[in-house]
């Protein structure tokens, strides 16, 4: 499937279910047409809320994670980078055009299924440097 496609399925599929106000049955069956195991292992990390939004305070910066099941992996949604292997070894080789974290971060931002962190500007850095560390 081509960027735009997975990208318009995912944006239609987004937009459908915030108009619902959930994942329907249709919406998860075109999911996992178009994304297959890459949208199980989603839906997995959406349903064990391994989407994680840390808001910094007061500067108000935001950072997404995904828990893997190695690691945690930063997520730049604007960017669309993630920093697993999946990313690097099929995202950028054009094989996908979206590894797992960034379509659970997705679906996870339309639906507010994810879980909210706050923490203090201090701890920005030390954080940021440990996820960084984690990338392959």
């Amino acid at each position: 499937m081509s960027e735009d496609s997975e990208n318009h399925v995912l944006d239609t599929m987004c937009k459908k279910a915030k108009a619902e106000g959930k994942l329907t049955g249709e919406i998860l069956t075109r999911l996992y047409e178009a994304f297959g195991q890459r949208f199980t292992r989603a839906f997995e990390a959406l349903k064990e809320n391994r989407v994680k939004k840390y808001t910094f305070k007061p500067s108000e910066r935001v950072v997404w994670v995904v828990v893997g099941k190695e690691r945690d992996y930063l997520i730049m949604p604007e960017a669309e980078f993630c920093s697993c292997e999946d990313f690097y070894f099929r995202v950028l080789d054009r094989k996908v055009h979206l590894c797992y974290h960034l379509i659970a971060q997705k679906i996870a931002n339309i639906l507010d299924w994810y879980e909210a962190i706050e923490a203090h500007d201090e701890l920005y850095e030390s954080l940021m440097k440990e996820w960084k560390k984690l990338t392959p």
